[in-house]
């Protein structure tokens, strides 16, 4: 069986190897489940680096040497940061960070990103764009991460620049990041000269949102602005709005204190207003139908898993009952 399926795979290479790449691509998330998958997987991947440049040949080479640099720092810190211990987490990240040198840099021809699922690939694509040719950071390379959250732990220490620099950084690598782009607006806010910033980010970390801790930040985010702008009515109907998705104390707090300045609104007036500062309302129509796209062109090539996931992504963003027997059906199929 599993001498089968490779020479099948094999005789379905042709001699355009970037359409050779897609295709095995494809080919490994065919056989995830596969009793075989691990052979199936380790024969695609030989057969993938035949069609990779020799410079990329030479990257994947230098990878080999330095396999989980990243991944063990991220590691060691990972308790630090879980305990409150920012500063401990920083000083290791400082000294980690001065004697790293990245691979994986744009150049003249290339531009690198990296993508958590395929949700995310087709929202660069449709709102972002790429001004040269794309290739991609592979999963044991977290330079997303690693960026992100060295931004992260400079901004809790106050070292705005710097945060500002690795967090712009990250957000180079996937700019449809709401948490990443969420992180920003922070920054932003901290700096009244950049507030025309901190709207922008706000409003494209809703564009980009896909699960709801996201969307109430983004709302929040919102909130804060309209705060700063002394347009209370409006800032009551982000955080009223945020909860919907969240009930996060945060925005629990920001209500009480409008209140308190004899601001309440209903859930419908709410509506009415964010409907009319054209804000966006709810999740991104976009993002609604290409998930339900991703989901039944995976359940029609029998990739139940992916399926599920992007059913569930998509449940939670809704709460469709109708879903929930989906989900219910493909995990039934699993089982046989």
């Amino acid at each position: 069986m599993y001498e089968e399926i490779i020479s099948e795979i094999k005789s379905n290479l042709g001699e355009n190897k970037e359409l050779n790449k897609k295709y095995l691509s494809s080919q490994i998330e065919k056989y995830v489940d596969h009793p075989n998958s691990k052979e199936i997987t380790r024969e695609i991947s030989r057969m993938m680096w035949d069609c990779l440049t020799e410079e990329e040949q030479n990257e994947f080479a230098q990878i080999s040497q330095n396999d989980n640099q990243i991944i063990d720092i991220l590691n060691e810190i990972t308790p630090d940061i879980e305990s409150g211990e920012y500063e401990t987490a920083l000083k290791k990240l400082d000294r980690f960070i001065e004697s790293f040198h990245p691979i994986f840099e744009d150049d003249e021809k290339s531009e690198y990103h990296y993508f958590t699922n395929l949700l995310e690939e087709i929202l660069f694509n449709k709102y972002v764009g790429a001004e040269k040719t794309v290739r991609y950071i592979p999963d044991n390379q977290p330079l997303l991460d690693l960026y992100y959250i060295y931004g992260f732990l400079l901004l809790e220490t106050n070292q705005i620049d710097k945060a500002e620099q690795y967090l712009k950084k990250s957000i180079k690598i996937n700019p449809v990041s709401s948490r990443i782009i969420l992180e920003l607006c922070e920054i932003y806010k901290r700096h009244t000269y950049n507030y025309n910033k901190y709207y922008m980010h706000a409003t494209d970390a809703l564009k980009y949102a896909y699960t709801p801790q996201d969307i109430a930040r983004s709302y929040r985010t919102l909130g804060h602005y309209y705060v700063e702008e002394n347009l209370l009515e409006t800032a009551f109907a982000l955080f009223r709005y945020s909860m919907e998705y969240e009930m996060n104390p945060m925005a629990y707090s920001e209500i009480t204190y409008l209140q308190n300045k004899s601001i309440n609104l209903s859930l419908e007036e709410s509506v009415e207003i964010i409907k009319n500062r054209n804000i966006q309302l709810g999740v991104n129509t976009f993002i609604l139908d290409t998930l339900n796209e991703l989901a039944s062109e995976y359940e029609e090539n029998k990739l139940y898993n992916q399926a599920l996931y992007y059913l569930r992504v998509q449940y939670n963003l809704t709460n469709n009952e109708e879903l929930i027997k989906k989900i219910e059906n493909l995990q039934n199929m699993l089982k046989y």
